[in-house]
């Protein structure tokens, strides 16, 4: 499945620049206060609460930080599962056991990824989440998000829709990042809850 058009939006990449540039401001302290924060607000999720399996991943740069939030998943005995990048886009998953767990993977030019360093599960693996926490740099009042362009999370959507499985979709993100509208393309998939450091917002 090709979607040529999403990565060259003219809108999607100048507010991808824009939230990037953000971002990149942050200060180390910054980052982890508000990997703090927004692993208390996840966690008072309804749907983390009573879930067995999670779909995950690894923050990378200055993303919202997630390590905080993985180990908190697994002290309370849920299944975490991380996303390993395959050459086309696509994702495979691995458990995540602790930090001991994960590895750097550099994929071409691209930035180094931490991945499951365990056994691959297979891109299906995904389809028996409860919840699936994903990346991404913006979602609006829809509950739209935006994602980094790569595609490989538009695969993750509709290989949950080509299962018929539901699970709860959240994306993560920092405050200033729920933004009034982002441009979408017709495979564009809602969200149904961002958490930010102060609070979740629900959708739909």
């Amino acid at each position: 499945m090709k979607h040529d058009g999403r990565a060259n939006d003219p809108d999607k990449r100048v507010l991808r620049r824009e939230i990037l540039q953000a971002r990149n401001r942050l200060t180390a302290d910054d980052v982890r206060e508000a990997a703090t924060a927004l692993a208390d607000r996840a966690l008072g999720l309804p749907e983390l609460a009573h879930a067995r399996t999670v779909a995950a991943y690894v923050s990378v740069g200055s993303e919202p930080s997630t390590l905080v939030l993985l180990d908190a998943l697994r002290a309370r005995g849920v299944r975490v599962l991380l996303p390993a990048l395959l050459p086309d886009n696509d994702l495979d998953w691995g458990a995540y056991t602790g930090e001991g767990s994960l590895t750097r993977v550099r994929h071409g030019g691209r930035m180094a990824l931490l991945e499951p360093a365990g056994e691959r599960l297979g891109p299906d693996a995904v389809t028996g989440a409860d919840a699936v926490l994903l990346p991404g740099l913006a979602v609006d009042a829809r509950g739209m998000r935006l994602g980094r362009g790569g595609g490989s999370y538009d695969r993750v959507l509709a290989r949950l829709e080509r299962a018929g499985a539901h699970p709860a979709l959240v994306v993560l993100l920092y405050d200033t990042e729920v933004v009034e509208r982002v441009p979408e393309q017709p495979h564009d998939r809602p969200v149904h809850a961002a958490v930010t450091p102060s609070g979740v917002r629900r959708f739909g």
